[in-house]
C-alpha cells in the first residue's frame, strides 16, 4: 500500500517536474502567446514597407511560428513610431525596422523625445536598398540628369519636388542633387513615400526621389519616369538607367538601408533570438529572389555592428545636413 503510493506520487512528481521545466524554459511568446509586434516608423508603399512583407511569413517561420503583426506608424521622418518602440516592454515582443531617417533625425529637428543611440538595442543592420530620381513624365520632359537640370534652371522655383518628409532622407537624396544641378525648386513634404509617389504620379508635384522596390511598378507601367539612379552604382532590374553621378554629377551618392532594432534594455538572449530570426528570414529562398528582383542587397550585420553602423551614419548625416542647412522645429 505504502509502496504503491510513494510510487504513484514520485510518477506525479516527475510529469510536474517535467512540465514546469518544460514551460520555465520555453521563450516568453509562447508562454504568453504574444506575436511579434514589428513597428514600421514608415507609411504603406515605402521602401521598407515592402520590403519587410516580403519577409514577414518567412520570419513568422523562423521563429517557430510566432504570428507578426506589421503596424506602420508613419509621421515626422520616423519620430512618431520609434518613439513607440522605446516606449515598449523590452520583453522581445516589439521591434521596430527603422531607416537612414533614423540617423538624420538628430541634425534636423531640435529635440526629439528619445536619443536614437542609447534609448534602443540594435540588433541588425539588414541590408541596403537603391533609390531613384522619378518625375511625372507628362510635367517633365526631360529624358535625362542634364535636360532635366536645363528645365529646371529655366523657370527656378516653378517645379515641385515632393519627399517623404521635412528633414528625411529621400528629402535629404532629393537636396543632395538640386544642390549638385544649381538649381531651385519648392519642396513639398509628404507622410511617407507612398502618397508622396501618388501626387508624382497625379501631377501635383513633378518630381522626387524614392526607393527603386517602391517606385519599380509605377516605372513599368509608365506612369512615372526614372531619371538616374542616386547611388554609385547601376541596378539590374533598371540596367539603362544611368547613376546621377555618371551623368554628370559625380558629388550625388545616396542609397537606403534599414535595420532591425529592439526597445534599450533589450536582454541578450532576446537579441540572439531575433538576430538570428532575421537572418534565416531574409535567407528564405523565396525572400531572396524577392530581394533580387528588388535590387535590395542583404548582408545583416552582428547586433555589435549595427551599433557601430548607427553611430557613424548618425555622424556622416550631421555633415550632410549642416551643408544643406536643413533645421527643423
Amino acid at each position: 500500500m505504502t509502496k504503491t503510493f510513494t510510487k504513484t506520487v514520485s510518477r506525479r512528481t516527475l510529469i510536474t517536474v517535467a512540465a514546469s521545466c518544460l514551460f520555465a524554459s520555453a521563450p516568453a511568446w509562447a508562454q504568453s502567446g504574444a506575436p511579434l509586434r514589428v513597428i514600421l516608423p514608415v507609411g504603406a508603399g515605402s521602401g521598407v514597407d515592402t520590403i519587410v512583407r516580403a519577409a514577414q511569413n518567412a520570419l513568422s517561420k523562423a521563429l517557430g511560428g510566432q504570428s507578426v503583426v506589421i503596424e506602420n506608424l508613419p509621421g515626422a521622418g520616423g519620430i512618431t513610431g520609434t518613439s513607440a518602440l522605446v516606449k515598449a516592454a523590452p520583453d522581445g515582443n516589439t521591434v521596430a525596422f527603422i531607416s537612414n531617417n533614423h540617423a538624420v533625425n538628430p541634425s534636423v529637428f531640435k529635440t526629439i523625445p528619445y536619443d536614437s543611440l542609447t534609448d534602443i538595442t540594435p540588433i541588425t543592420v539588414v541590408g541596403g536598398s537603391p533609390f531613384v530620381l522619378v518625375v511625372n513624365p507628362a510635367k517633365v520632359p526631360a529624358k535625362n540628369a542634364k535636360e532635366m537640370q536645363a528645365l529646371l534652371k529655366a523657370k527656378p522655383g516653378g517645379f515641385n519636388m515632393g519627399s517623404s518628409g521635412n528633414g528625411t532622407i529621400i528629402h535629404l537624396a532629393g537636396e543632395m542633387f538640386v544642390d549638385a544641378a544649381g538649381v531651385q525648386v519648392q519642396h513639398i513634404p509628404y507622410k511617407g513615400m507612398g502618397p508622396m509617389m501618388a501626387d508624382i504620379i497625379g501631377g501635383q508635384v513633378e518630381f522626387g526621389v524614392a526607393a527603386v522596390a517602391a517606385a519599380q511598378g509605377h516605372l513599368a507601367s509608365g506612369r512615372m519616369k526614372a531619371i538616374g539612379v542616386m547611388g554609385k552604382e547601376r541596378v539590374a532590374s533598371l540596367p539603362d538607367v544611368p547613376t546621377i553621378a555618371e551623368q554628370g554629377f559625380p558629388d550625388v551618392d545616396v542609397a537606403g538601408w534599414f535595420a532591425m532594432i529592439g526597445p534599450k534594455g533589450l536582454p541578450s538572449a532576446q537579441v540572439d533570438r531575433l538576430h538570428k530570426a532575421v537572418v534565416a528570414a531574409f535567407n528564405d529562398p523565396d525572400v531572396k529572389a524577392t530581394m533580387a528582383k528588388q535590387d535590395n542587397v542583404i548582408h545583416p550585420t552582428t547586433p555589435d555592428a549595427a551599433v557601430k553602423f548607427l553611430k557613424s551614419e548618425q555622424d556622416r548625416y550631421a555633415r550632410l545636413v549642416s551643408k544643406a542647412n536643413i533645421k527643423l522645429d
